[in-house]
């Protein structure tokens, strides 16, 4: 639905104890705006929790600059903030960007756009698809990298940067979006564009031009346990259906279009992200059982427990399937698909002790990863053709997986 007369735009800046940098970036904000931005647009500093001179520099900044006006939030979280002031805003189209303005302020209009016009519903900036150029820390880099392929694999988004400091939304769908979101902290990002995708809504994604604020007090662990978290809460309540999102989906949703290369590739994905954890749980626990008993025995009991976890993962995870009903039947299914990954490894084992008496710890544990590794493709193409297929004869095919999506939507 295109955005008729002249459309508004609210820009919400959320900041806690930013006493140093609001007042020169939100002028150079407003600059921008009133030089180079076509449509009008208004700045709301919205103030959570801060304890230093944030308060009272933004209240000045109210004062002094037309356009610009400050909300105070008494409780910190950027997720509680932004819910806050975008639920209570009377703009067409509601936006927010980080107060160290990392991202190039060129990429605004192309962000808006798309909303005003009726084409997309929300819109991101994206320091991970091509075209962006980005300047940041290697650490930085890999956690943003590795946070967006874990969101892949578990929950299957397809946008491609949850966590970039630069959103907007048209305001019709935030009204119905907004209550849906639980989080009000870092993780108030991941949740909206993950259940605005579920939902079927469009999302826009614009490349932007970024440079890492090495002042940026971001607590890493917290938010990377917090997100974690989060991530299992988002995962656990979609398969339950216990959020509703289809008043959203009649409202703004549309058709996707179904490819069955792209599910396919969806479903490898997540395989592949339950694969390399059940691979590492893997190692991790036959080291602690070789020091107890010999290879053999070590090994098959890693497989085993290893590998009702796996089944267990895969059937919710990769392959959608709910409930408790056929989960005996699809665990027997999988200790079958165990049994031939267990005689891969053992047969590697076999093979290795019989060309030396006495391998080393390291080659040993090597030979079994790899061992491992291929039995994992092995138990794909069991899992997608017979395990949790309950229309699949008794004994299980060797056929390779037909291309049929039988995921749910995302």
């Amino acid at each position: 639905m295109q955005i008729s007369g002249h459309p508004r735009v609210e820009i919400v800046v959320p900041v806690r104890n930013e006493e140093n940098d609001l007042g020169p970036n939100i002028r150079r904000l407003r600059a921008f705006l009133d030089a180079a931005f076509p449509f009008r647009a208004e700045v709301c500093i919205a103030d959570n929790g801060s304890t230093d001179a944030t308060w009272e520099i933004g209240n000045l900044l109210a004062t002094e600059l037309s356009g610009v006006r400050v909300v105070r939030i008494e409780q910190p979280g950027r997720g509680r903030a932004l819910k806050q002031v975008w639920s209570e805003s009377t703009a067409d189209v509601l936006a927010y960007m980080d107060v160290d303005l990392s991202t190039n302020l060129n990429a605004l209009l192309p962000l808006v756009a798309p909303l005003v016009a009726g084409h997309s519903d929300v819109a991101i900036g994206t320091r991970l698809a091509p075209g962006s150029r980005v300047v940041r820390r290697p650490k930085r880099e890999v956690l943003s990298r590795g946070y967006n392929l874990l969101l892949r694999g578990i929950l299957g988004s397809r946008f491609s940067d949850a966590q970039c400091g630069f959103k907007a939304i048209r305001a019709d769908v935030a009204a119905q979006l907004l209550p849906l979101v639980e989080d009000t902290s870092w993780f108030f990002d991941t949740e909206l564009l993950v259940l605005a995708e579920r939902a079927g809504l469009r999302i826009h994604e614009v490349p932007v031009d970024w440079v890492d604020d090495l002042d940026s007090r971001v607590a890493i662990a917290k938010t990377v346990t917090d997100d974690l978290r989060g991530i299992a809460r988002l995962n656990k309540n979609l398969g339950r259906g216990r959020i509703d999102l289809e008043p959203l989906r009649a409202t703004f949703g549309r058709p996707a279009v179904a490819d069955p290369r792209t599910a396919l590739a969806a479903r490898v994905v997540r395989f592949c992200a339950v694969g390399a954890l059940s691979t590492l749980a893997y190692v991790l626990l036959y080291v602690a059982l070789r020091h107890l008993m010999n290879a053999q025995l070590a090994n098959v009991l890693a497989l085993l427990v290893t590998a009702v976890a796996n089944t267990a993962l895969n059937r919710r995870v990769t392959f959608g399937v709910r409930g408790t009903e056929n989960r005996t039947r699809h665990q027997l299914r999988g200790l079958v698909a165990f049994a031939i990954g267990w005689s891969l490894t053992a047969s590697s084992l076999w093979l290795l002790h019989t060309v030396s008496a006495v391998p080393a710890r390291g080659v040993e544990i090597t030979v079994l990863t790899v061992a491992n590794l291929a039995a994992t493709v092995v138990r794909f193409s069991l899992f997608q053709s017979w395990v949790f297929d309950d229309e699949a004869p008794t004994l299980p095919s060797f056929e390779p997986p037909a291309l049929v999506d039988n995921t749910r939507s995302h």
